[in-house]
């Protein structure tokens, strides 16, 4: 006896599903467990690896295919491609409470690491402990968001944390060369970008050695190669500016 399978289902196992409201109706993709994270982290480039298949879905685990006017109406496209990639990038991942406990139990995690990682006690100079800044997500009642990464939300934690405690990114240390004749007018211009001027040296040229808030980087970075042409440098001597030990309460 043959079992009849209408040819616009498609059975799926081991399945995580992510679903997308557009345009009035729902659409969802098949995807591998995990991989879906690790995509919205950075971690996994190869969309291959991430989707079980191209195909987009009213219904995955009935295997039902969305119809190609349906999708042309909401997404504007009928490039299905592209279309998973959008549903993956803003849709909904779907699993169960105790699955979903554990992935916000891991990232609120992941974020007090890389927050301890880049923060230190800016009297001390001290680095914070990951326990430490954990209890301090959980007294400022810090509320893990599944769709956005790790590192964006260690920098909006790092901002909350700010308003409670003595907290801030550990500065970079850097050395700047800067040729004779832009010199002057190029350190009046970098000075509101500089938290400490540690050493200076004017010979042929000047060098000064600084301590900067690593958000100020990249514009520190172009505003010496465009203003000297190439001639100027800049290199970084420390990641962070800390002292040894941890700090405690």
């Amino acid at each position: 006896m043959s079992i009849f399978t209408p040819t616009n289902q498609i059975r799926l196992t081991n399945v995580a599903v992510v679903r997308m409201k557009k345009g009035g109706k729902r659409f969802e993709i098949a995807c591998y467990k995990n991989k879906v994270v690790n995509w919205r982290a950075g971690a996994e480039k190869d969309l291959d690896e991430v989707l079980q298949t191209h195909s987009v879905f009213v219904n995955v685990s009935k295997g039902q295919v969305a119809k190609k006017d349906d999708l042309t109406k909401s997404f504007g496209t009928d490039d299905l491609t592209e279309i998973c990639k959008q549903i993956l990038t803003k849709g909904e991942l779907q699993v169960s409470d105790k699955e979903r406990h554990s992935q916000l139990e891991t990232m609120f995690r992941d974020i007090a690491t890389i927050v301890a990682e880049k923060c230190v006690n800016p009297e001390t100079k001290r680095p914070y402990t990951v326990n430490l800044i954990e209890a301090a997500m959980k007294d400022i009642h810090y509320s893990v968001k599944a769709n956005k990464s790790t590192k964006q939300q260690a920098l909006e934690v790092i901002r909350q944390l700010k308003e409670s405690m003595e907290i801030q990114r550990a500065h970079m240390r850097l050395r700047l060369v800067l040729p004779a004749k832009e010199a002057k007018r190029l350190k009046e211009k970098l000075k509101p970008l500089l938290q400490v001027v540690e050493s200076e040296d004017f010979d042929e040229q000047l060098e000064m050695v600084c301590l900067v808030d690593p958000g100020c980087f990249r514009e520190i970075d172009e505003l010496i190669r465009c203003e000297t042409r190439g001639r100027g440098s800049l290199e970084v001597l420390s990641l962070k500016d800390v002292e040894e030990g941890e700090e405690k309460f």
